[in-house]
C-alpha cells in the first residue's frame, strides 16, 4: 500500500505544478515584460500556421518539441536527484 501513497504524493506535486504554470501565465498578460518573453512560443522556424479568410490552424510542432526536450531534462535531474 505504500506505492500508492507515493503516487498520491507524485499527483499532487504535478497538480500544483500545473496550477503554478497557469498562474503565472494569467499574470504574464498584466505585468509588463513579462508577456513579451512567451511571445516566441508558437512562432518558432518549423511551426505549422495557415491563415485565411475565415479559417486558421496552428500547430506549434517545434515549439513542442523543444518543450519535450526541456521538459525531459528537468524531470531526469529531479529523478537523478533523488535517486542520490
Amino acid at each position: 500500500m505504500a506505492e500508492w501513497g507515493h503516487l498520491g504524493k507524485v499527483f499532487v506535486g504535478v497538480g500544483l505544478c500545473v496550477v503554478l504554470i497557469g498562474l503565472l501565465l494569467l499574470v504574464a498578460d498584466r505585468v509588463p515584460g513579462i508577456g513579451s518573453l512567451l511571445g516566441w512560443f508558437g512562432k518558432l522556424p518549423g511551426d505549422i500556421s495557415v491563415r485565411r479568410d475565415n479559417f486558421s490552424f496552428s500547430f506549434p510542432i517545434v515549439t513542442c518539441l523543444l518543450l519535450s526536450v526541456i521538459l525531459s531534462l528537468v524531470f531526469y535531474l529531479i529523478s537523478w536527484i533523488f535517486r542520490r
